[in-house]
């Protein structure tokens, strides 16, 4: 783990196996993101982590304050600033990203994601017309942690790859079968248009 520091604080990232403890007993949806989600694919870890990500659905949203009561919650408003979010709030659609710590004095600890579903479906905030089955939209790893499957994590990286995002894709491209690859080829080029990383998916 690094500690990386913010304008908000810094950021030491909670484990994998702290997450998983912390979110055993929820009963909605919930999966790891980001670049751990690429490393469980992969089933090795290769680079630093500034933070961790958790992926949610809005409509599970308080579900989270729920589990962690006494911690501290900021919900990151575009462009670019936080603010605390309140107990029972319902977080509107323009805001996508919550910080948490347990304390003030503590550091960041996770992020939560939220995106959108309908129904069994899980929906695209890019791109509406990207959508795939919530019970196809992540899995399990060796270790029984809940992880994104990794063509969807690409699918979000893929808008404008930073170095980070070149080395996941490079990473876990090789585990990708035809079906991943074939998903995450037609999800690219419908939310973002032709990308590099659909020739070498192809």
């Amino acid at each position: 783990m690094t500690r990386a520091e913010t304008p908000w604080g810094p950021w030491e990232p909670a484990g994998l196996a702290d997450v998983a403890a912390l979110f055993s007993s929820v009963e909605v949806h919930w999966w790891v993101a980001g670049g751990y989600a690429i490393e469980l694919a992969v089933g090795y870890s290769f680079r630093e982590h500034g933070d961790i990500d958790v992926q949610l659905l809005r409509r599970d949203q308080r579900v989270v304050q729920e589990v962690l009561p006494t911690w501290e919650w900021w919900a990151a408003d575009p462009p670019g600033t936080l603010r605390p979010w309140q107990a029972g709030e319902i977080l509107p659609n323009g805001v996508h990203d919550i910080w948490c710590r347990p304390g003030p004095s503590d550091p960041w600890r996770i992020q939560f994601m939220l995106d959108e579903a309908e129904s069994r479906d899980w929906i695209s905030r890019r791109c509406a017309q990207v959508r795939r089955p919530i019970d196809l939209l992540g899995r399990h790893s060796a270790e029984g942690v809940p992880c994104l499957a990794p063509e969807v994590q690409l699918f979000y990286k893929a808008s404008q790859p930073r170095p980070k995002d070149e080395e996941d894709f490079q990473a876990v491209l090789p585990a990708l079968d035809a079906g991943q690859r074939e998903w995450l080829a037609a999800a690219i080029t419908q939310a973002y248009g032709a990308r590099p990383w659909c020739e070498q998916l192809r």
